[in-house]
């Protein structure tokens, strides 16, 4: 395994070797495979899950982490463009975790280097790691990731872990999958062209949310906007509240990538269905997994 930049850079082999080196680390998250090893962490877009757990990964396993978390204090301020900044990091790093605004960043960083890249979120594009996060999530619920009924609410247009999620769940056998959104925020075609199982788009969460097993809710995200008027429009499209909980099945559960803005009623929080804190928890192991997975010797 080399560089990750998109949910199809992992074989379904791959994943579930993930899971089963993730499942280790949820018990203990200590290691030494990447002893001697550094690990560059290239965030020019804000974030706190993903570089803080990518951060604790590699310590975890005994590697050493340089980088930045916003392109202040770069010299991508003087003007340096992407390409050059990733040719400075692969002279000083063994791997190069990448997050950016712009569509393709990642792609363009593993082009220009030889190190691995991975792609911790690049604009609206994918973020194949959070996803690893999710299904790790679901797996441990249910035990499989297979035949259960998904139900994606929110943002699918611009949110780069649907993108991820969507194109993963193309290397299992889901039963069916709803795309819930507003008919501005319908998932791009490019996307549901390549999707190999059953799907149903819809704009009612009420209609189907009794077949549901997994539900995962995004936010509607306003830097993604370029008009500010149709995300006023929209920001509040759906809350799951109590309500829209207690019609769901009594083993189904909700998922979040996080950060949350008021789609999710912080009074779900208690309740059974909520595994997205416990979702959140599992970050540093599974990205102690890739890691091992991709640098280990």
């Amino acid at each position: 395994m080399k560089s990750i930049i998109s949910s199809y850079d992992l074989t379904r082999e791959d994943v579930e070797e993930i899971f089963k080196l993730a499942s280790k680390f949820v018990k203990e998250q200590k290691g030494d495979s990447l002893r001697g090893k550094t690990v560059a962490l290239a965030f020019f877009e804000p974030s706190t899950r993903t570089y803080l757990s990518f951060n604790k990964a590699v310590i975890n396993l005994g590697g050493n982490v340089i980088g930045f978390s916003g392109a202040e204090g770069t010299s991508v301020t003087k003007g340096e463009n992407l390409a050059d900044t990733i040719r400075m990091l692969d002279n000083y790093s063994d791997a190069i975790v990448i997050r950016h605004k712009f569509d393709g960043a990642a792609k363009l960083a593993s082009e220009v280097t030889d190190k691995p890249v991975i792609n911790a979120g690049d604009g609206k594009h994918e973020h194949p790691t959070q996803t690893l996060i999710d299904l790790f999530t679901v797996f441990n619920h249910f035990g499989t990731t297979d035949g259960l009924i998904y139900g994606l609410l929110g943002d699918l247009k611009y949110a780069r872990t649907v993108n991820s999620f969507l194109r993963m769940l193309t290397r299992f056998k889901p039963k069916s999958v709803y795309l819930i959104s507003p008919p501005q925020l319908r998932p791009r075609n490019e996307f549901l062209e390549e999707l190999n199982y059953p799907y149903k788009i819809t704009s009612n969460v009420y209609d189907v949310i009794e077949d549901i097993d997994v539900l995962y809710v995004t936010r509607i995200q306003k830097e993604r906007f370029l008009d500010e008027l149709e995300y006023e429009r929209i920001k509040e499209s759906y809350i799951v509240d109590l309500n829209l909980v207690s019609k769901m099945k009594k083993d189904s559960i909700i998922l979040h990538p996080l950060p949350r803005v008021n789609e999710i009623d912080r009074r779900v929080d208690k309740t059974a269905h909520a595994k997205y804190f416990e979702q959140a928890s599992y970050g540093v192991p599974v990205r102690m997994a890739l890691l091992e997975k991709i640098l280990g010797e």
